[in-house]
């Protein structure tokens, strides 16, 4: 069994998001988002033995219960008036599942014996009426990602393959953890997660004692632990009954829900869902307390659990959300705050900002980058249906599109090459190998955008680098939503460094770029030399970009010409698509930039040509 809920120390934004979630499903589930070790996967297990008692028609698949008869649950149609209460379940939903275990598949079984097409049940239909729980969330699988969005917001499972059409209902309480150093959320995922929670471990040191005091007993003796909180455990599952029958009677006053909608506005959270959790968070609230009316508390506090993850607009734009603030609000509202008071706060941070930069350092800010039509257009809208950019038509991973015949497969279509075997003989079941069908699938591949920067001490240096961040910050802007990769070398001195490594994260570009130095010699042979083997090691299609002017006048380790040995590796480098940018601005030019882009057979830009927005607008052009 699972640690009990009631046993969690601390914990007490997380504990009441899960309660709330538990008498209102609607509300549309939480991700809990924190550091490792704090009690994120103990807290969603744990939840789901507290929560009363489901009914449903026994030994249905999909959860039926008895007042929503399922078609496709044979249960249903042989027994609807048998009945049995079971736990709500909780589906753990892996990784690395495939698609058919999510959806659900064609079953073979009824297929050999029965002759018919019957659907196998997925994750999905167990889920109806439960929860379903991701650890890790952030690093699901983009095709199981597009998957859930779309029973989430229909609460109805279709599936349309091997000559199946079948739906299902299936609406659960989605729990997702995370840990942010490991990545992201798509915006349009987060947005699903009705709450958010962040959490952090204990700094105060009693409190830290009694985890382990209770951990520890529960590890040497569970039963004895789980019986001395069976009462504490029993009195919230109460709690929990009693404000979901309440729940319906709950009322809000309208000027309340118009702070609701002022409180959105005014904290610039664009999404209408915010407005809409909110409402349904606070009438929750008042049901968890036992009462009929929701007040102004009651919103106040719903606010930091459905408005923090929605704030942020765009992937640069600060993301911390403070209680001081919303507490200020909601003074002055209804009315409407004054709009100069947000202006005044905004003006008070600059400054504070701007004292953190360290004078001492040649350090060059990033240029502003105007918004981009052409992340916005059809150029760039053609390719991003799926998230990433390009489409790979054979690749071994992705949705299958269509089946072959092919006997020689290293990608079986077990359904249909049985389903094959079986229109060639209906009397003798026999699978022969000319039967053999091939997935061919269609997936999507993001790019590696690795940018190799001159950061020597010329007369460019400032101008080179305020583009390169300018223009790295925007490409991630897009990146966020294509999948795409962005890296970062810079050369200087004597050596070449990995200034930024391959990431979607746009916290750590960010961190990077900014603090981002210029000055010394030129070592561009051995710039393109770990341009080379970062190249080796990643899989994404690539694209290499140059900003430099070629002089080369530092050699690899054990010495020779520079010059030579830039254009040797860049030969090396010809069946990488690059995109080399002449910095050089002295008034005779030697044109060593387009002696490199010659060698490299790529395409050669200016520095007149050369700003923050044009590059992006290059890049992306270079993309397609």
């Amino acid at each position: 069994m699972a640690y009990p809920f009631a046993a969690l120390v601390g914990q007490d934004s997380l504990k009441l998001a899960l309660l709330l979630c538990a008498i209102n499903p609607g509300i549309g589930g939480i991700l809990i988002q924190g550091d490792k070790g704090t009690a994120k996967s103990t807290a969603a297990r744990g939840l789901a033995e507290l929560m009363p008692r489901l009914q449903r028609v026994t030994d249905s698949r999909y959860n039926a219960s008895p007042d929503e008869l399922i078609e496709s649950c044979e249960a249903c149609q042989l027994n609807p008036d048998a009945l049995e209460e079971i736990p709500v379940p909780l589906v753990t939903l892996p990784l690395g599942a495939t698609e058919d275990r999510v959806l659900g598949h064609l079953d073979l079984e009824s297929v050999l014996h029965e002759k018919r097409k019957k659907l196998q049940p997925g994750l999905l239909a167990s889920a109806h009426r439960g929860i379903v729980y991701i650890d890790e969330v952030n690093l699901l699988a983009d095709h199981l990602v597009d998957v859930l969005l779309d029973v989430a917001a229909m609460g109805v499972n279709t599936i349309q393959r091997d000559g199946l059409s079948v739906s299902h209902p299936s609406r659960f309480m989605l729990i997702g953890t995370m840990n942010p150093e490991e990545g992201t959320l798509r915006p349009q995922f987060l947005d699903r997660f009705g709450l958010m929670v962040e959490v952090q471990a204990p700094t105060n040191v009693e409190e830290r004692t009694e985890v382990i005091r209770r951990r520890i007993a529960y590890e040497s003796q569970p039963e004895t632990f789980l019986n001395q909180w069976s009462a504490e455990q029993a009195a919230l599952t109460r709690q929990i009954e009693r404000a979901r029958q309440l729940l319906p009677s709950v009322h809000m006053p309208e000027g309340l829900l118009t702070l609701i909608s002022q409180l959105c506005t005014q904290l610039s959270v664009s999404s209408l869902r915010a407005d809409i959790v909110l409402y349904k968070t606070a009438l929750t609230l008042a049901a968890y307390q036992d009462r009929t009316m929701v007040t102004a508390d009651d919103i106040r506090r719903a606010a930091e659990l459905v408005l923090p993850h929605r704030r942020r607009k765009k992937p640069f734009e600060p993301n911390a959300w403070n209680n001081s603030e919303l507490d200020e609000l909601m003074n002055q509202l209804p009315p409407p705050a004054p709009q100069e008071s947000g202006e005044d706060e905004s003006s008070e941070e600059n400054p504070a900002d701007s004292s953190d930069s360290n004078p001492s350092e040649e350090v060059f800010e990033v240029a502003p980058v105007a918004p981009l039509p052409a992340l916005q257009v059809e150029d760039v809208r053609m390719h991003a249906s799926s998230g990433r950019r390009s489409v790979a038509e054979h690749s071994q991973r992705g949705l299958v599109t269509q089946t072959v015949a092919n006997p020689q497969t290293k990608d079986l279509a077990i359904q249909a090459s049985v389903q094959q075997a079986i229109i060639r003989n209906p009397d003798q079941f026999t699978l022969q190998k000319e039967d053999l069908q091939e997935n061919r699938r269609s997936g999507k591949t993001g790019h590696l955008i690795l940018f190799v920067v001159d950061a020597s001490g010329s007369m460019a240096a400032s101008r080179r680098m305020e583009a390169v961040k300018g223009s790295v910050l925007s490409l991630l802007t897009d990146a966020y939503q294509r999948r795409d990769t962005v890296a970062v070398i810079a050369f200087r001195g004597v050596e070449a460094q990995l200034v930024l490594e391959p990431t979607q994260s746009v916290e750590r570009a960010e961190t990077a770029l900014r603090a981002l130095p210029t000055g010394g010699r030129t070592p561009l042979a051995q710039a393109l030399q770990v341009a080379s083997g970062v190249l080796n090691q990643r899989k994404e299609n690539p694209l290499l970009i140059v900003l430099s002017d070629g002089k080369a006048n530092v050699p690899l380790p054990g010495g020779g010409d520079a010059w030579q040995q830039s254009l040797e590796i860049a030969q090396s480098l010809q069946h990488v698509p690059t995109l080399v940018l002449d910095t050089d601005t002295d008034y005779l030019r030697l044109g060593k930039a387009r002696e490199l882009a010659a060698a490299l057979r790529a395409e050669c830009l200016t520095l007149e040509e050369l700003s923050a927005e044009n590059l992006t607008r290059t890049i992306i052009k270079q993309l397609q």
